[in-house]
């Protein structure tokens, strides 16, 4: 396994749509039974403060509170009562916005994400973010977590700067749909995504 030192919380934009652009390139590490698991962040999406396809739009709840810790910490919410989507608390306590983790690309513990995936096309494993959360059996018992410090989740330096960020609309909404808030790092085949917005 690869040495990595955690994200320092102090160079974390406070902003949202600054700070789903930093993710890119970032690795994003799961501390599984069976071994580690980690995969480089390509693709993130941005749902900032007023936002009204956020789920901070209508104030806090029990669901959402994570979506107001400090920034770098895990909001993991069930979507359609099927895939569990993993994001980033953005801005500073108390203020609800966050950036959705749309994919990675697999690093290490490919094995263990093909187990936890059932599927056998590398690039099938984690390119759309409830594909990456089955992948890396991540589900609401990581709600809130510090992504910050070293535990069962957490985010990590990269070895290297993307060499270009795209940007586009956002995928799967209706509210605020044309905001370009979607980024990925270009030309990375595990991009989620219609080609038509990966350019």
């Amino acid at each position: 396994m690869a040495a990595y030192a955690p994200l320092a919380r102090a160079k974390l934009p406070v902003d949202t749509a600054s700070l789903a652009q930093y993710l890119l390139g970032k690795t994003l590490v799961r501390d599984l039974p069976e071994g580690v698991v980690t995969g480089i962040i390509v693709e993130t999406e941005a749902y900032v403060i007023g936002d009204a396809a956020g789920h901070a739009f209508r104030g806090m709840t029990k669901r959402n509170r994570s979506l107001f810790l400090e920034r770098g910490h895990a909001y993991v919410y069930l979507a359609y009562g099927i895939s569990y989507m993993l994001n980033v608390s953005s801005e500073t306590p108390g203020v609800g916005a966050g950036v959705l983790i749309r994919a990675i690309e697999p690093c290490e513990g490919i094995a263990i994400m093909h187990q936890n995936r059932g599927v056998e096309r590398l690039r099938d494993l984690t390119r759309g973010p409830g594909r990456l959360a089955a992948a890396l059996r991540i589900d609401a018992a990581l709600d809130g977590i510090d992504l910050c410090q070293k535990g069962l989740l957490w985010l990590a330096r990269g070895d290297a700067e993307p060499d270009e960020i795209g940007q586009s609309i956002r995928i799967g909404i209706t509210r605020e749909a044309d905001r370009l808030l979607r980024f990925y790092i270009r030309n990375n085949p595990f991009v989620s995504g219609p080609k038509s917005l990966n350019k």
